[in-house]
Order: C-alpha cells, then sequence, then structure tokens
C-alpha cells in the first residue's frame, strides 16, 4: 500500500469526489451518475443505463473493476484481475452482483458508463495535471493521454494501454490546429475550474490528475479525479517540457519520487 510522504492533502474516495462536484451547478453536467455498490442500486443503475463499470472507491492501476452490461436478456460481465480480463454471463442482475460481491473487497461504488471517443479504433482518455505549490494558485501542469488495449474495459497504461501526448492524439485523430486549440481551451479551463471547487472542501490540496473522456457526441465528462499521488512518470520522455513543469511543482509541495 502507498504511503504518502509529503505535503499534500487529498479527497478520498470516487463517490465522495462525485457528490461534492455535482452539488456544483457548473460542473454538475461532466459528472457521471454514481451511487454506492449494493443489490437495489445496481438493479436500478442497469435498469436505467444498460451498461454500468463497478470501481474500487479507492483504487489505482485499472485493478478490481468490473463492466456489466444488459445484452439478449442477459448480463455479461467483464472484470479486471490483475493484468487479465475475465467475461462471464448471468441471467440476473442478483447474480452478476453475487460475483462481484464475492471478488471485491473494502467499499465499491457503481457508475455510469461513457461511450467514449475512439482514436484508432481503441477508446482514450485524457489526464489533465493541475498543480499549486505552497500558498499559490492552481495551475495547469500538463496532459497525458491513455489510450486502451484493444477489447479492454479500461484505458490504464498497466492494462496494456499506451500513452500519448495531446497533440499525437489530435494529428491521429486527423483534427485542425483550430480545433485541437480549442480542445485545450476547454480541458485546461474545466480542470483549473475542478480544482478550484474541490480545494474549497479540503485545506491543503496541492496536486490533481483529473481524467476527462469526450463521448462519441463530443460531450465531455471527468471519469475520475486522483488527488492522492497522481502518476506522471510516463511523460519524462514522451513530453519532457511538461513532466519538467510537473516536477518542479512537485518538489515544491516535498514530492521527490517522479
Amino acid at each position: 500500500m502507498f504511503v504518502k510522504r509529503y505535503k499534500s492533502r487529498n479527497i478520498s474516495g470516487k463517490l465522495k469526489v462525485s457528490k461534492l462536484l455535482r452539488a456544483d451547478p457548473k460542473l454538475r453536467s461532466m459528472i457521471p451518475h454514481t451511487e454506492s455498490f449494493h443489490l437495489n442500486n445496481l438493479s436500478s443503475m442497469v435498469k436505467r443505463f444498460k451498461k454500468v463499470y463497478i470501481k474500487p472507491n479507492t483504487g489505482s492501476q485499472g485493478i478490481g473493476i468490473f463492466n456489466l452490461t444488459k445484452k439478449d436478456g442477459g448480463l455479461t460481465l467483464k472484470e479486471i484481475v490483475n493484468r487479465k480480463q475475465l467475461v462471464h454471463h448471468y441471467r440476473t442482475v442478483k447474480d452478476a452482483y453475487h460475483r462481484i460481491k464475492s471478488k471485491s473487497s473494502g467499499k465499491m461504488v457503481i457508475q455510469k458508463a461513457i461511450k467514449l471517443d475512439k482514436v484508432n479504433g481503441k477508446p482514450y482518455d485524457i489526464r489533465a495535471m493541475v498543480q499549486r505549490m505552497p500558498g499559490g494558485s492552481w495551475t495547469f501542469s500538463g496532459f497525458l493521454v491513455k489510450v486502451g488495449a484493444k477489447g479492454k474495459i479500461v484505458t490504464n497504461y498497466y492494462q496494456g494501454g499506451v500513452i500519448y501526448t495531446l497533440r499525437k492524439l489530435g494529428r491521429k485523430q486527423g483534427l485542425s490546429a483550430s480545433r485541437s486549440a480549442a480542445r485545450k481551451r476547454e480541458l485546461t479551463s474545466k480542470a483549473l475550474k475542478i480544482a478550484k471547487s474541490l480545494s474549497k472542501h479540503r485545506a491543503g490540496m496541492h496536486e490533481m490528475g483529473i481524467d476527462f473522456a469526450y463521448d462519441k457526441r463530443q460531450h465531455l465528462w471527468v471519469l475520475e479525479v486522483n488527488s492522492n499521488h497522481p502518476q506522471f512518470r510516463p511523460l519524462k520522455k514522451l513530453d519532457p517540457k511538461a513532466y519538467a513543469k510537473m516536477k518542479r511543482f512537485a518538489r515544491s509541495y516535498g514530492r521527490k519520487d517522479d
């Protein structure tokens, strides 16, 4: 288990973060519906959305995540176990619930699944890093695009995904320079608004890795906010300038691992 040894407080738990952001009228439309994991909530959310994710309330690296889909009169459950993805089929939500319950530990949450936009036929999300030096204001410090492995239910690098820069993503998708610039402005603006909103509820926060995703209609969503040691090491070779900026901010509040 990771133990943080530097000065940056965090807000723990996906459910708490979701509730705080949904309470902000300027951010509410970006936050997928999220509930605590129990049978009644699972039944109602599958009925309402047809596809949902079940995730550890706290966790990382794509481990312990499930995807449940209503299909052909039954249910398909996909789960991540270490670096493997397993697939099961069930007749009822109750059967799927018992499988998830037996294979999970700790508090879990259910989240509406977003039909992610794709690049080269693969889903992706975009992590925006925002940081601030002690006594300073929130500053955008860089992007990291996570492109999922084909068929995987997560985009995480540790589950076979690859890392792009935002510029490379735009190039692969054939976006114009003006569209790419507009996307960067939107993501930067939203990331800073989220950081300011959440830090009102928790003093002493200095870093957040905010995972954004566009859906197929180009609506922007917030999949997760990681304020507990968000990783940026993959940018060391991919985008040295962004990495150096993140490292400089991190050193100011005592983080020395990256």
